[in-house]
């Protein structure tokens, strides 16, 4: 997965915002982390705020999720 598809599918998330939406971010960025490393996690989850809105804070490890 691609950065930007991941920024897209993250979005998709975001305009529901309940806790089945927030498993889907977490399972995203595991892929994300998977695939592009904990730098893009952090970088995702800064651009679209994430800490906020979901609690998902920079620096969260995902890899237990794969």
């Amino acid at each position: 997965m691609n950065l930007d598809r991941a920024r897209e599918l993250i979005e998709v998330q975001l305009q529901f915002s309940s806790g089945y939406n927030r498993n889907s971010v977490r399972m995203i960025l595991a892929e994300v982390q998977k695939l592009h490393g904990q730098g893009a996690v952090n970088q995702l989850i800064r651009d679209l705020d994430l800490e906020q809105k979901f609690d998902l804070g920079p620096g969260s490890n995902f890899s237990s999720l794969r």
